[in-house]
C-alpha cells in the first residue's frame, strides 16, 4: 500500500481488517498548518477539525461498536491553526485494547492493473483514515504500521470506490508469507497466470453476503450444514458465520465442532493419532515428504445458504505442526462462542475470494491448487 503526503508516495504495510469502521496508521510527521506551509522534505498532515461533519460522522457510527472504550473529547488547537482536532476511538484488532487517533485528510494510493499485471502507475483513493502513535502498533506483525478498514462501513475503504473503480474487492492470500497475494480493487477481469486466458471468475460460485449483523462492519455468509464424506453436520438455523481476516484458523463453536472433529475422525482412521498441538484437537503422526503432496484427507464441505457448496480441500484442512506431525486446523471457540462459525485465514489460503459491496456478494473458488494455480501466481513484474 502507498500513501501519498506531501508531493512523497510512501509505502506501509498495512493489516486487512474487515470489520474496521475506519483504516488508521502510523503517521509520523507534522501538521500542515496550512496549505503549501509544509517544507518539501517533510512529511506533514492536514488534520480534519472537530467542527466538520466528518468528525461527527465517524463518532457517531463507531459509538455502539466501542461503547467499552472511554469517551473522546475534543482535541487542543493546533498551533497556528486555530480549531481544534478530532480524536477517535481505535481499538487494536491484535489485543483488543482501546486507543485514539486523530482523524486526518489523507489518500491510499495502489498500482493499477489490468487484471493480468501490476503496472508502476497509481490510483488514488480517499477514505476516512485517522493517524496513531507508533506505540499504537508495538503488539502488530514486523512491518505492519496500519489497519486497512475493509468492512461495509462508509468510512472503509470499499464504500469510497467511485467512477471505474466499482464497489468490489477481490482477495486472494498467499500458502506463504515469502509469497506475495493479492487484493483487487474494482470488478475487472483477474487473471492469476499472466500467459493464462482463463478469467478467475470462471472458477467462482456465489453467495450472497450479509450485512449488518449484530450492528458490526463485517461481511457473513449462510452456512447450514457442513459435510464430511456424505454425512452432514447441520448447524443451528439462524447462526451467524463470519469471515475474518484476523482470526489465523477457522473457529467453531464446542457443539459444532466436537460434530466435526468426531466425524473426520471416522473417515480417517488409516491416520495415526497422536497428542494434539496447540492450539488443535486433533492431530496425526502422518510421514511424507514435509509437505502436503502425500498427503489426502476427505473435503470438509460448508453448504451455505442459497444451495452452493464451499470445499475445504487438504491443503486449507491439514495443518503441519512438525515434520511428523499434522493438525486438522479447526478450533474450538467454546460453549459460549459469539458466532457459531468463524471462516479464517488458513481456510482462505489460495481460494479466491470476490467480495462485491453494491450487491451484497461473496464469489469463491475454493482451493485454486486444484484448479492448477495459486494466489502467489499474480505478476507483479511490472511494478
Amino acid at each position: 500500500m502507498t500513501k501519498y503526503v506531501n508531493s512523497q508516495f510512501i509505502h506501509t504495510n498495512f493489516l486487512i481488517d474487515m470489520e474496521a469502521p475506519f483504516t488508521w496508521y502510523d503517521c509520523d510527521g507534522q501538521w500542515d498548518i496550512y496549505p503549501g506551509s509544509c517544507p518539501f522534505t517533510a512529511v506533514c498532515l492536514s488534520p480534519v477539525s472537530c467542527e466538520e461533519y466528518q468528525c461527527t460522522d465517524v463518532r457517531t457510527s463507531t459509538l455502539d461498536r466501542y461503547s467499552s472504550c472511554p469517551p473522546v473529547t475534543n482535541g487542543s488547537t493546533l498551533p497556528g491553526w486555530g480549531l481544534c482536532s478530532c480524536p477517535v476511538t481505535v481499538v487494536n484488532p491484535i489485543t483488543g485494547s482501546c486507543g485514539e487517533a486523530l482523524l486526518n485528510n489523507d489518500e491510499l494510493w495502489f498500482n493499477g492493473t489490468n487484471g493480468r499485471i501490476a503496472f508502476p502507475d497509481f490510483m488514488g483513493v480517499y477514505p476516512t483514515i485517522a493517524c496513531a502513535p507508533s506505540s499504537a502498533f508495538e503488539s502488530f506483525p514486523k512491518n505492519v504500521s496500519g489497519v486497512l478498514a475493509m468492512s461495509s462501513s462508509p468510512h472503509a475503504l470499499p464504500m469510497n470506490l467511485y467512477g471505474v473503480i466499482q464497489r468490489s474487492f477481490a482477495l486472494c492470500l498467499p500458502t506463504s508469507a515469502s509469497s506475495p497475494g493479492v487484493l483487487i480493487l474494482g470488478s475487472s477481469p483477474y487473471y492469476l497466470d499472466s500467459h493464462s486466458d482463463v478469467d478467475v471468475r470462471s472458477f467462482l460460485s456465489y453467495t450472497p453476503l450479509l450485512n449488518n449483523i449484530q450492528d458490526t462492519f463485517g461481511y457473513y455468509v449462510g452456512v447450514n450444514t457442513i459435510v464430511i464424506r456424505k454425512r452432514s453436520i447441520n448447524v443451528p438455523p439462524n447462526a451467524t458465520t463470519k469471515i475474518s481476516t484476523l482470526v489465523p484458523y477457522t473457529t467453531l463453536r464446542t457443539d459444532i465442532y466436537k460434530q466435526v472433529v468426531g466425524r473426520f475422525s471416522k473417515v480417517t482412521k488409516r491416520l495415526q493419532p497422536t497428542k494434539p498441538v496447540a492450539p488443535f484437537g486433533l492431530c496425526f503422526k502422518i510421514f511424507t515428504n514435509g509437505t502436503r503432496a502425500g498427503l489426502k484427507v476427505p473435503d470438509i464441505d460448508f453448504g451455505l445458504g442459497n444451495g452452493m457448496k464451499w470445499s475445504v480441500s487438504t491443503a486449507n484442512s491439514m495443518k503441519r505442526m512438525r515434520q511428523d506431525v499434522w493438525c486438522l486446523a479447526f478450533v474450538d471457540g467454546g460453549v459460549t462462542s459469539e458466532h457459531v462459525i468463524v471462516l479464517g485465514t488458513f481456510q482462505m489460503e489460495d481460494n479466491f475470494l470476490l467480495f462485491d459491496v453494491v450487491n451484497s456478494s461473496l464469489g469463491f473458488s475454493s482451493s485454486l491448487l486444484n484448479k492448477g494455480t495459486s494466489c502467489a501466481s499474480f505478476n507483479f513484474t511490472g511494478v
